[in-house]
């Protein structure tokens, strides 16, 4: 009997172990939820803007001067401190003046020589003319007195001439700036034996009343400036003030003027270089430093979209238009110039339109778009949020 029971219970476990097993097959198993994306869209309207296009320069002053020695010799005494704002005229630097005194004075004492030799030689051709009147001496004699004049002459000529010379050259140990400026570092020092033939100049002078920065620019660029100004001429006349940002960052609080351009373009770079000039009262800008010049370039009632907007296909570029709620892509053309954040549409765009204002590429053809709030798309599971804009994030 108990045999029986147990066969029974078996039984009864058998089927509801069974049941249970299909009745967790026929539950339906639940979707995940895809992972949603925002879209951010903006309204197209024509704004006046102001393009900052920026330019690596590098800095110099106006006039940077190596002194370099004109005479051999040794430095006997340095006048300048490194780092010194020097006068035009002034000495930096004494060169030992020993053997060019000596010389000065060699070249004098044969002026004198000279002069002598001379007085003497007019006294004796205006006795042979006296003495040829009287046919004392023959005419071979009184040229002869003649010619001895004339050496007499020609040699005062060349001692003063030798005296001048040695003059400068002890003028010359006399090391003088020749323009207003700072002083550079001093790789000499007391006692060092220099001359003119020196691999690095005794200092360097730099008058940095006001500073140069030169930049390079494409030759595409200069040709959208010709084309935009008329002419390379006209555009150094009439483009705005430019801006400097220094090497830390920040903006130099003097404006400058673009002034010079080069005739050329490099062979190598394919650019053009440019100075523009800036002035600097309070020395902050020095010789040999660098920055970014700041070409500013106003546009006014023109269409400006953020260039995350955009996106490049075969070397072309597309918005995503909003049109009855989906996305159509449309070509575009942009000018050439830009700030590296938002372009200037020269067509494909008009006012009104609505476009996709972030991660244009990532959107497919005919996705569903809203154009205001929040709502689930049903045809691609996106999630759309509308912004409506004047112009780029």
């Amino acid at each position: 009997m108990k045999m029986n029971n147990l066969g029974i219970f078996k039984r009864t476990l058998l089927i509801g172990v069974i049941g249970l097993s299909l009745t967790s097959c026929q539950e339906k198993v639940v979707p995940q939820k895809k992972t949603e994306t925002i879209y951010k869209t903006l309204t197209v309207e024509k704004s006046n803007q102001v393009l900052r296009s920026g330019f690596a320069a590098t800095i110099n002053g106006c006039q940077t001067v190596e002194v370099r020695p004109q005479v051999s010799g040794m430095i006997t005494d340095i006048r300048i401190n490194e780092g010194d704002f020097v006068r035009k005229d002034s000495t930096l630097f004494v060169i030992d003046q020993t053997p060019y005194k000596a010389a000065y004075e060699i070249a004098s004492a044969n002026v004198m020589s000279a002069e002598a030799n001379l007085s003497t030689a007019q006294l004796v051709l205006e006795s042979s003319k006296e003495l040829y009147e009287q046919d004392v001496v023959s005419e071979f004699e009184l040229m002869t007195a003649n010619n001895n004049l004339a050496e007499a002459e020609a040699k005062l000529a060349l001692a003063k001439a030798e005296m001048n010379s040695a003059y400068n050259n002890l003028s010359y140990t006399m090391v003088k700036s020749p323009v207003n400026g700072v002083a550079s570092m001093i790789p000499y020092r007391v006692g060092a034996l220099v001359n003119s033939n020196i691999s690095q100049p005794l200092v360097t002078v730099s008058d940095d009343s006001k500073i140069f920065a030169y930049f390079s620019m494409a030759e595409n660029q200069m040709l959208d400036l010709i084309q935009e100004y008329g002419s390379l001429k006209a555009a150094i006349k009439d483009m705005p003030e430019v801006e400097l940002i220094m090497s830390n960052g920040k903006t130099y609080k003097h404006k400058g003027k673009i002034n010079a351009v080069s005739g050329t373009i490099s062979a190598s770079t394919g650019a053009v270089s440019f100075r523009a000039v800036f002035p600097n009262p309070e020395r902050l800008l020095r010789d040999g430093g660098s920055g970014t010049v700041i070409i500013p370039t106003v546009h006014e009632d023109c269409i400006i979209i953020p260039q995350t907007a955009t996106f490049e296909l075969q070397e072309k570029i597309f918005v995503y238009k909003v049109i009855d709620g989906k996305a159509h892509s449309a070509a575009i053309t942009v000018m050439p110039r830009n700030n590296g954040v938002e372009y200037i549409v020269e067509s494909g765009l008009d006012v009104g339109d609505v476009i996709i204002a972030e991660g244009a590429g990532l959107v497919r053809e005919g996705a569903v778009i809203r154009t205001s709030g929040v709502q689930e798309s049903m045809d691609s599971g996106i999630e759309v949020e509308n912004e409506n804009r004047t112009g780029g994030e």
